[in-house]
């Protein structure tokens, strides 16, 4: 994947009193998002409703995370990990996510996703974490082409 433009590479930081909430159906299309999450991804929450929750899924993050995250949601459990988010604007976020289900009646009908502000250690461990996951064979490698 190649991007021509500068604002791939601005950061937007999440305010410390923020707290991202969204929900997604079984097929993590989203069902309901708040506006924190709104207002940090750049989307509107209209945009937002009715799409795969991975509309903000930045390259830089490895397959394997995620591949992770659903193995441990669909077992039922909580998953917990650093996510780097894409900005409608091509810019980028770093949170700290909290991922489980929704049950109704004992049954899963939903999930639903909480995501905190990271310390910039924790953004540079997760960087350098998934940097290096990205060398494993089957994951996209990312090309900045400055002009």
């Amino acid at each position: 994947m190649q991007y021509n433009n500068s604002e791939f590479l601005i950061e937007t930081s999440v305010p410390e009193s923020e707290l991202i909430v969204s929900r997604t159906n079984l097929k993590g299309e989203i069902t309901y998002a708040n506006e924190a999450f709104a207002d940090i991804s750049g989307y509107s929450v209209d945009e937002l409703i009715g799409k795969p929750h991975n509309i903000v899924r930045h390259p830089d993050m490895p397959k394997a995370v995620f591949k992770e995250m659903w193995q441990t949601i669909k077992e039922y459990k909580k998953w917990t990990g650093f996510i780097k988010n894409m900005r409608k604007d091509g810019g980028f976020y770093w949170v700290h996510a909290e991922v489980s289900g929704i049950f109704k009646d004992h049954i899963l009908t939903e999930y639903k996703s909480i995501r905190t502000p990271m310390t910039y250690e924790q953004k540079l461990e997760a960087q350098t974490k998934y940097d290096a996951m990205k060398e494993a064979p089957g994951e996209l490698k990312r090309k900045v082409i400055y002009e």
